[in-house]
């Protein structure tokens, strides 16, 4: 479909430039995330259960239509186009929040954004394997996540200074947004280079997806557990307010756990090109099962900075070896198609976690919400070192022997 621009010695450009594009987008995200429900609430005057509607209808649009997308990517042999697309849309539509008057329009502006990162995602991942030897695919994913939630480190840190420069003033930090929006969109279309494959992929066909061998699914098993066990960021926010921290600084809980991210997911992702990913799967899920355990004990801000960066860890030992081993699990015809069954099986456990850890936070309290995702976190643990999740080649061939480190 798409040939390899990288070799064992060396990584695609491309992969630098999509890891930009996604750090720029990624600080705005944050920004939106971070105050359009306090401007949906305070300038515009909804309700919380009005902006909890909006944000459901939104992360379903965008959990519904990766498949999709996907799909179509491994149709039509191209991923670009499908990327493209997806990042116009966002950036358009982020121009009605600034001018947005009425609860209708920010629906359809916040619903429309997910869907541009729905169209997105798949077939992003996807040319991210398309593009990188099979034997440095956890060092291209590594990068291009480093490089991406850098973004949510730098975003929140500039939506605050805007703020307090603004005197508050929301529809100017979205306007501000703008900019590096459309920035990111003309780095993707100038500097991205795709060599456009035959269009041969399979049809559309829903039964497409049993082509997708068992191994992959033990892997979107092992995934889903661990988002099963992270639930969402939200109750980091959660935990350090129980603990005290002034409302104006609890959001650098979330930026200290980004950027541990930021600088863990590129070399662990090189790591897991050398050493056994199995081995590394069940070390990453240790670390979420020790972030969970402090974060359920945690009773001062270092204890709960540790908890977070631990989280952090986590997610950078993990997330660059799980996307590297799809792309190596999944034939190249349904790669768009594999990421995007895994990407939806994250959203959905997400989704689940979330609303599981609330019920249990008010039963028990963070004690009893943290504890259970530390006991699921140490059942991912135990089914990764089961089961080989080390590369494996789409033909059934056995991949090379992992090299030794230089």
């Amino acid at each position: 479909m798409i040939n390899p621009a990288g070799t064992h010695r060396s990584l695609s450009p491309n992969i630098a430039v999509l890891g930009y594009v996604s750090m720029l987008h990624r600080a705005i995200f944050s920004n939106d995330n971070g105050l359009l429900p306090v401007f949906l609430v305070r300038v515009l005057g909804l309700s919380i259960v009005t902006v909890g509607l909006i944000e459901g209808m939104a992360e379903a649009t965008n959990s519904l239509i990766k498949i999709v997308s996907g799909a179509i990517s491994d149709r039509i042999g191209r991923r670009k186009p499908l990327v493209v697309l997806g990042y116009l849309l966002s950036s358009l539509v982020k121009t009605v929040f600034p001018l947005a008057e009425s609860a209708s329009s920010v629906v359809t502006a916040r619903v429309m954004d997910r869907l541009g990162k729905g169209i997105r995602d798949a077939p992003r991942d996807a040319f991210v394997a398309d593009i990188t030897a099979s034997d440095r695919r956890g060092t291209g994913f590594g990068l291009r996540l480093a490089l991406a939630f850098l973004g949510f480190v730098t975003g929140p840190l500039i939506a605050m200074a805007l703020m307090r420069l603004s005197g508050d003033d929301f529809r100017l930090v979205f306007w501000a947004a703008l900019i590096p929006a459309y920035f990111a969109l003309g780095l993707l279309l100038i500097k991205v280079r795709e060599v456009p494959g035959d269009g041969s992929g399979f049809a559309l066909q829903p039964w497409n997806v049993l082509a997708l061998p068992p191994p992959f699914w033990w892997a979107i098993l092992v995934a889903s557990l661990l988002s099963l066990a992270r639930f969402s960021p939200a109750f980091l926010v959660l935990k350090t307010h129980e603990i005290g921290v002034e409302a104006s600084f609890v959001p650098t809980m979330l930026v200290a756990m980004y950027l541990v991210y930021s600088v863990t997911a590129y070399p662990f992702g090189m790591l897991s090109d050398y050493r056994s990913r199995r081995l590394q799967l069940g070390i990453g899920a240790f670390v979420l099962v020790c972030a969970d355990v402090v974060l359920a004990f945690a009773d001062t801000v270092l204890w709960t900075a540790l908890g977070a960066g631990l989280w952090g860890l986590h997610l950078g030992v993990t997330q660059g070896l799980l996307g590297a081993t799809v792309a190596d699990i999944a034939s190249e015809r349904l790669r768009g198609t594999a990421y995007g069954i895994y990407d939806v099986s994250i959203g959905v456990t997400a989704l689940a976690a979330s609303t599981g850890a609330g019920t249990l936070w008010m039963l028990g309290g963070s004690v009893m919400a943290f504890a259970t995702g530390a006991i699921i976190a140490a059942a991912a643990g135990l089914l990764s070192l089961f089961h080989p999740l080390n590369r494996t080649s789409c033909n059934g061939k056995s991949p090379p022997a992992p090299r030794s480190m230089p």
